[in-house]
């Protein structure tokens, strides 16, 4: 092997050393602010295509699935039956349910709380999605994969 060529491994290694480095330093930040979304709905709904672009409309990079059966995906991923709605989202290691606010699911993910999800139940009026005359205040649901449940927030349109 040459001088030269062994100079360059030798550039070349340092400069993936330094970048690999600088990556190590900034990964977490990237890794906190992933707004990342994949939302599972059926492809004939209106107010979960409503929700999908509030989510847009938030920042987020929402991948979206049309699929035949929403329930076997809602049973999949461990979602309650009373907690469930009409389309089903994954962000990371969390389940989001139904017309979640794109600010509850930043705080979500600001706080990470040991949870498997968050839930709106059913489909209230003034929710994402679901907005129209008579909004009523409305829970958010954190439930875990034991079964437990909080509320962890509560919406006044």
């Amino acid at each position: 092997m040459s001088v030269s060529t062994l100079k360059m491994f030798a550039v070349g290694g340092a400069l993936a050393a330094v970048s690999f480095a600088a990556y190590a330093t900034i990964q977490p930040e990237v890794a906190s602010a992933d707004t990342s979304i994949v939302v599972y709905k059926s492809p004939t709904c209106g107010c979960c295509h409503n929700w999908v672009e509030h989510l847009k409309e938030n920042d987020f990079d929402v991948i979206a699935h049309d699929v035949a059966d929403i329930a076997e995906i809602k049973t999949q991923l461990g979602i309650p039956n009373d907690l469930t709605s009409c389309h089903t989202a994954v962000l990371g290691n969390y389940v989001v349910e139904g017309h979640v606010p794109a600010d509850i699911i930043e705080r979500l993910l600001r706080e990470q709380p040991a949870i498997a999800g968050i839930s709106v139940p059913g489909m209230p009026v003034g929710s994402p999605g679901m907005e129209g005359p008579n909004a009523r205040p409305y829970n958010v649901v954190a439930f875990d994969s034991s079964g437990n449940r909080s509320i962890f927030a509560t919406v006044t349109p």
